[in-house]
């Protein structure tokens, strides 16, 4: 062949290049390819000349640039020396000048320190921009090479090994100008210049150094067949790629996971460098970018099946959590020992790739799932055609309830300690969905009520829930009984289930709204029939029958349940961070509650303070309003009583209580025990302790100060009556007395000798206050004593 007679002889060649042709054509068929393998290296030989005479222009650019700025020093320095030579000059023939000259000597040196200062910020400054400029080229340079594979240095170096020194090059740049940001913050235009270059640098590197990441996981066979789901725990390992390496695809993975890591971490701290002084935590806390290349390849792989799945989205929740846990013990053993070498600080390899996974959840659901849902409500609210749509929607609900309580123990599990603050709840948490559609969140929190009241309408208008009462207060530690109907019970627990759903939310601000929502219409619904029915009782009857009184008193049970449960509850952390959370948004500009009524500053941090104000003053008028009709029922009988005024003149032989104010006790007594056997015990010391002071007040305005003459045959009438009325209050308090001050205290002026009265008389308010009389005044037992008739 003629190319054969081009060859120099044997003798001529060196041995490497005889190596490498017996190399390259080692057969006949392979010397028939020499004409084409001639032309590629004439091809490459051209390309490599090409790159030299541009590597030899650039260099001569740059030395040109380099010995102009030099000439440029030398003449500042020239500059500096002709100063010196001046001043030293200066000093030897003038150094015996007077002390003005001194000073303007001081000047100059003053002078020439900060021009020596500025030449020494200069010369800096050169090095500095100097060095970059190198580190840059070379970062160019790396970069160059990992898009075309033309070798221009490091001809020994692959491409992974290319990446690498061009990520060790980029910090090391970034470390310079971290150093700069923090001593010469005015250099602002070399730091911009630079962060350009290097954009520019790592807009090709990233997408280089994935696509290398990706092309190796799938060399290894990532990701897995789904079918592989179905095999138990041992053969899901087997079947694991990542736990079924061979060594030197390990050390490659290794290598190659490193590098982009280390790729992450180096734009963490650029970002952390350039957002200083601004809210950092959104941009710097991004997901690992290793962890969302195994995810995204399996979550498409699942996107065909969710497709499918949009009518039995328990199938998709299913595969989503066993994929998550069937591969979560590889990212504790292998990848979290290579994010740890890496110096990652703050990532967890279990929680990224749960929270990745529960990502590619929520996706499905924003884009699949919640829209065909919310399209079937739509349609029944225009065709009135009731459906299973909103039993669908709570059906999704329980799922992804159900999903987030077994993730969340799956990150339990990593033997780590974690605090579910609400970042890391919306990480990992199917329900995040609602943080970017609160309208979404209002159409659950508007089905989820109107399926609560459905079914306590049934409840309310059953007369058993209202007869029948609860049986140990469940839902509360408080031991007192309460007496409480059954129907209050149901009411809590329809509430318990919506506060047990609402804790699922990954926010305290989509919680918070949920409840009020939710919630605070159930609180309120039950208020207003216990209210209803309080209403009905009194309209028709006035309270005046029996019955009347158990219904009403069957309310008070029911509020006084409620709110010693809601109280309990409102101790929890879960609603105390509610309100602080309102409190935050609000600056604490208001202290009105939603009625417009002021609260005191105790009161502003619990998100069911209204509801539970309102029951306290539902409890505190009805009680009033039982303890008022007993009241008035205990008058019309003892007015009679009052009306005989000569039992207190004069002494009967044999006599005993009054008829009149048995019948009255009598009355009274029988009420009371209808009272007391149907309302709780708390909210019945109420009622005794109003009517007390009612009689007390009957008492001293129809006896005491009535003008009725008392002899002391009287006296001892009117204190043994008042024994027999203590003795019935007796049985509820063990010192009766004290819950009729007027009266006690009237007996005790009108048991005083003539001599006392007439001290009492010449005291006034100082002897009252000494003998112990505290609830009347000086007027009031003036007029007591003048009543007093002491027979000579």
């Amino acid at each position: 062949m003629e190319w054969l007679q081009t060859l120099p002889p044997t003798s001529r060649l060196s041995s490497s290049a005889l190596s490498f042709l017996d190399h390259r054509f080692h057969t006949q068929h392979t010397l028939s390819e020499a004409p084409n393998f001639a032309a590629e290296l004439q091809t490459q030989c051209s390309e490599l000349d090409r790159s030299l005479d541009e590597l030899t222009r650039r260099l001569g650019a740059g030395l040109a640039a380099y010995a102009s700025f030099s000439g440029e020093i030398h003449g500042l320095f020239g500059h500096v020396t002709d100063r010196l030579s001046t001043i030293s000059s200066t000093v030897v023939s003038d150094g015996g000048r007077s002390d003005g000259d001194g000073k303007g000597f001081r000047e100059e040196l003053a002078t020439l320190a900060k021009e020596v200062a500025r030449l020494e910020t200069v010369r800096v400054y050169a090095e500095t921009a100097l060095k970059l400029d190198t580190l840059i080229g070379d970062i160019e340079d790396a970069v160059s090479f990992t898009m075309s594979k033309n070798i221009r240095k490091h001809s020994s170096q692959n491409s992974q090994e290319m990446h690498m020194l061009a990520i060790k090059t980029l910090k090391t740049a970034e470390g310079i100008l971290t150093s700069i940001t923090k001593a010469h913050p005015q250099w602002k235009h070399l730091v911009s210049a630079v962060d350009h270059r290097v954009d520019r640098a790592l807009a090709i590197l990233r997408p280089q150094a994935v696509a290398d990441h990706r092309a190796l996981l799938s060399s290894l066979g990532w990701p897995p067949p789904l079918s592989a789901l179905t095999s138990s725990n041992s053969d899901v390992r087997t079947a694991n790629p990542l736990l079924s390496m061979q060594v030197d695809l390990k050390v490659r993975y290794s290598e190659n996971f490193l590098a982009l890591c280390n790729l992450q971490e180096l734009q963490r701290k650029r970002k952390a460098r350039q957002l200083k002084g601004h809210d950092r935590e959104v941009a710097l806390q991004q997901p690992l970018w290793v962890i969302e290349e195994l995810v995204n390849p399996l979550a498409l792989a699942s996107q065909r099946h969710f497709s499918k799945w949009v009518d039995k989205p328990e199938f998709i929740f299913t595969l989503v959590y066993k994929i998550t846990r069937d591969y979560v013990d590889s990212m504790d053993e292998l990848l979290q020992p290579l994010v740890d070498e890496a110096k990652l600080l703050g990532y967890s390899c279990r929680e990224e790739w749960i929270s990745a996974m529960v990502t590619s959840l929520t996706t499905c659901l924003a884009k699949e799932i919640f829209p065909s849902y919310n399209s079937k409500l739509d349609e029944e609210s225009v065709t009135g055609i009731q459906s299973s749509a909103k039993i669908s929607w709570l059906h999704l609900i329980d799922l992804m309830v159900a999903f987030d309580k077994r993730i969340k123990s799956l990150v339990e599990h990593s033997g780590i300690l974690l605090s579910f603050d609400d970042d890391i709840m919306q990480k990992i948490s199917s329900l995040s969905v609602f943080c970017d559609r609160p309208d979404w969140l209002d159409l659950w929190a508007e089905i989820e009520l109107g399926d609560a009241l459905d079914k306590l309408k049934q409840d309310i208008l059953d007369d058993n829930n209202w007869r029948k009462k609860v049986e140990g207060a469940v839902l509360s530690s408080y031991t007192d009984d309460h007496k409480s109907p059954l129907v209050s019970d149901t009411f809590l627990h329809h509430l318990a289930s919506v506060i047990d759903r609402c804790r699922s939310l990954p926010s305290v601000s989509l919680r918070s709204k949920f409840l009020r929502l939710t919630g605070l219409p159930i609180i309120r619904i039950f208020f207003d029939s216990i209210l209803i029915r309080c209403q009905e009782a009194e309209g028709l009857t006035a309270l005046t029958d029996d019955d009347a009184i158990i219904k009403v008193t069957i309310s008070i049970n029911a509020a006084h349940y409620f709110e010693s449960v809601l109280k309990e509850w409102s101790e929890d952390v879960f609603f105390l961070e509610m309100g602080m959370d309102e409190d935050d948004k609000e600056g604490l500009e208001s202290n009105a509650n939603s009625y417009g009524e002021e609260l005191p500053e105790s009161s502003r941090k619990v998100i069911f303070d209204d509801e539970i104000k309102r029951l306290e003053e539902f409890r505190t008028e009805w009680v009033e309003k039982i303890s008022l009709v007993i009241l008035r029922g205990f008058d019309s009988h003892y007015r009679d009583y009052v009306k005989n005024k000569k039992q207190w003149q004069k002494g009967e032989e044999g006599w005993t209580v009054s008829k009149t104010l048995i019948e009255a006790l009598d009355y009274m007594q029988s009420k009371m025990s209808v009272v007391q056997e149907s309302l709780n015990g708390r909210d019945f010391v109420g009622v005794w302790r109003s009517l007390a002071a009612g009689i007390d007040r009957l008492i001293f305005n129809g006896i005491l100060i009535s003008n009725v003459k008392f002899h002391n045959s009287g006296v001892e009438r009117f204190g043994c009556d008042l024994d027999v009325l203590f003795g019935v209050f007796g049985a509820w308090c063990l010192r009766p007395e004290g819950f009729f001050p007027k009266a006690s205290e009237g007996l005790k002026l009108l048991k005083l000798n003539e001599n006392r009265v007439q001290e009492c008389m010449a005291g006034g308010k100082r002897w009252l206050k000494e003998n112990g009389f505290r609830h009347l005044s000086l007027t009031e037992a003036e007029k007591i004593l003048k009543n007093r008739v002491f027979m000579s």
